[in-house]
């Protein structure tokens, strides 16, 4: 107690609290739009302030909504998948080389044909000369020299040791190899 028998004066900033004589060590916003401005409280009037605080006061639940998804994707910009915003194109998803398949539209089509049957979905098998030209992605007619180029061109791109020792490379290797040589022997016989 001081010697005028009331509260010691605060050393520093004052409680902003109408006539608080405590220190005002405790920051908390003026506003919801005013984030960077403080006002300063003592440890009771703080704690106080922080009850009544709503940050949502006055907002619908609209509002209230499309701001949690804002802040879901740190308040940047966000569009549709398969989709750019702004100046730039659409991406284009049939220029890209679909080595396994993956994104065949036609789920009954690449069904049939890691069952032996044509893509065609006719449920005729295929020879094994037209799924091994399917494999290393040829039509026909071929050439040995064709044959030879695509299958080395696969070898490299699909190689366990250029993929970081990948099992599905390996395996997807392993059916390049047996449809190259399917192809060699009827091409060379």
């Amino acid at each position: 107690m001081g010697p005028d028998g009331g509260r010691a004066k605060p050393r520093g900033r004052p409680c902003d609290v109408r006539g608080c004589k405590e220190e005002g060590q405790y920051r908390a916003p003026v506003a919801r739009d005013k984030l960077d401005t403080y006002l300063w409280f003592c440890l009771d009037h703080v704690r106080e302030y922080n009850k009544a605080w709503n940050y949502c006061a006055g907002r619908s639940d609209d509002e209230i909504e499309s701001m949690i998804r804002e802040d879901m994707v740190g308040w940047r910009p966000t569009w549709p998948l398969g989709q750019l915003g702004g100046r730039h194109a659409q991406m284009r998803f049939d220029r890209l080389r679909d080595e396994f398949g993956l994104f065949d539209d036609d789920d009954a089509a690449s069904a049939g044909k890691k069952n032996g049957k044509s893509r065609t979905g006719t449920g005729k098998k295929q020879s094994a000369v037209d799924e091994a030209l399917d494999i290393l992605d040829l039509a026909p007619p071929v050439t040995p020299e064709a044959v030879k180029a695509q299958y080395i061109t696969l070898v490299k791109r699909h190689h366990p040791d250029a993929n970081g020792g990948d099992k599905a490379a390996e395996e997807r290797l392993k059916l390049i190899n047996q449809a190259y040589e399917t192809l060699k022997e009827t091409l060379n016989a």
